[in-house]
């Protein structure tokens, strides 16, 4: 079991990846990004298909939300990109691409980290949009780019996984880290690689069949794993605006919805730095 010890095992990842969608896995002791790489990927190559997947040992200049740098240490996380071709999915649905991979990805560690009888292990949740948090700790996080032509989609994915507290990213938005070593839960990389991958394919196609989020039930199961609803929350949109309340629901465009005070109508975000300020009593 790799758990952050050695190279991780691509022969294996190989043999087991979920079908369905994905055609290739590469492991590399080295690289960039993993999502520059497959961006590039598909810009060379626009006929290649989807399902690509890019496993890093380290990435040494790693891309976040809003422009944000990441790195990450050899061994110690698990740091992947897939290229898609959701080519059937309307532009404006296209958002809801960031808000399924974090719920893939969330409901991918409270699976493999709980217990033989389907126990949740590491409670993980989503801070809207789609970082993955164990409290107010950051465990993962998710950023999701298009090809130019817009032919192509590459989700990023960076999980501490045996990271242990002194080596611990730094996060600009001030969160504090966690690792799942430090959550209490010894998982390998190529196990946790592989759930995600599965539940990846099955969100992905049926949206990508049906590219409604309340028909496939996406819009239901990330509310379920949301941890920013009930919150009181400032959020900073990119225009500079601050918009501040309690975040009430997400609307099927994937929006938050934001009620500064009671009775008020809401306000809804696409975009922006959620802060969760404190629960709602």
């Amino acid at each position: 079991m790799n758990l952050g010890d050695s190279k991780m095992d691509e022969g294996m990842l190989r043999a087991a990846v979920p079908g369905g969608v994905w055609a290739a896995i590469d492991v590399v002791a080295s690289t960039g990004s993993t999502n520059a790489d497959l961006l590039a990927r598909a810009v060379a190559a626009p006929d290649s298909p989807e399902g690509q997947v890019l496993v890093a040992e380290e990435q040494t200049a790693g891309r976040g939300r809003l422009g944000r740098t990441w790195t990450s240490a050899p061994g110690a996380s698990l740091t992947f990109s897939v290229l898609l071709r959701p080519a059937s999915v309307p532009p404006d649905r296209r958002g809801w691409l960031s808000l399924l991979a974090g719920v893939a990805v969330a409901s991918a560690v409270r699976s493999v980290t709980g217990g033989v009888a389907g126990d949740v292990g590491v409670d993980a949740m989503l801070k809207w949009p789609n970082d993955v948090m164990v409290g107010d700790r950051k465990l993962a996080g998710i950023l999701i780019e298009q090809s130019p032509d817009g032919s192509a989609v590459v989700i990023g994915t960076g999980l501490n996984v045996a990271t242990p507290a002194g080596a611990l990213p730094v996060s600009p938005a001030g969160l504090p880290a966690t690792s799942l070593l430090l959550e209490g839960a010894a998982v390998s990389r190529e196990t946790l690689l592989l759930a995600i991958l599965g539940q990846l394919a099955d969100w992905y196609l049926a949206f990508r069949a049906d590219p409604d989020p309340v028909r496939t039930g996406l819009l239901a199961g990330y509310r379920r794993l949301c941890g920013t609803l009930g919150q009181t929350v400032r959020v900073e949109l990119p225009v500079g605006r601050v918009v501040t309340g309690v975040a009430t629901d997400i609307d099927p465009d994937g929006r938050l919805l934001i009620v500064a005070n009671p009775g008020d109508p809401p306000t809804a975000v696409s975009a922006g730095d959620v802060v969760h300020v404190r629960s709602r009593a």
